[in-house]
């Protein structure tokens, strides 16, 4: 789950980071952003292949998710900061990255469930209390 969580995460910061060569880096402080965000796409992707990762790692690349859907579907209605774009463009970056940051998100629940799954499965089962002979009674004793 690990590699392919980093793998979608990749994709979209391979995107970006194209998108940011070439066509975005001119735009004020859009171009920057696509910098931004393939930068910590790169870096968590990295970081999930290190190890079994934290909860707060795994929440910081769903951000990171997040915020690129966000920022396109944001770039497609009301604008970000002035920039606006249409439809699936630039083609085919847009459909990819879509797919990618979905991907991210999809991979990213599924890995929590089988967390919190394995988690409830280790724990012991719990055992009623055998209450003490000597403190019980018997109700009409």
């Amino acid at each position: 789950m690990r590699w392919t969580t980093a793998a979608t995460l990749a994709a979209g910061g391979y995107i970006h980071a194209q998108l940011y060569v070439d066509e975005y880096r001119f735009i004020h402080i859009i171009g920057p952003l696509f910098l931004l965000q393939a930068s910590a796409s790169f870096a968590l992707a990295a970081l999930l292949l290190l190890g079994t990762p934290p909860l707060l790692l795994r929440a910081a690349a769903a951000g990171v998710a997040l915020g690129a859907l966000g920022g396109f579907t944001a770039s497609r209605t009301v604008g970000v900061f002035g920039f606006t774009e249409r439809g699936l463009q630039p083609a085919p970056q847009a459909i990819l990255s879509l797919l990618a940051e979905t991907g991210t998100l999809l991979l990213l629940a599924i890995w929590q469930m089988t967390v919190a799954t394995r988690r409830r499965a280790a724990r012991p089962p719990v055992r009623p209390a055998i209450p003490n002979r000597a403190t019980t009674r018997a109700p009409f004793d």
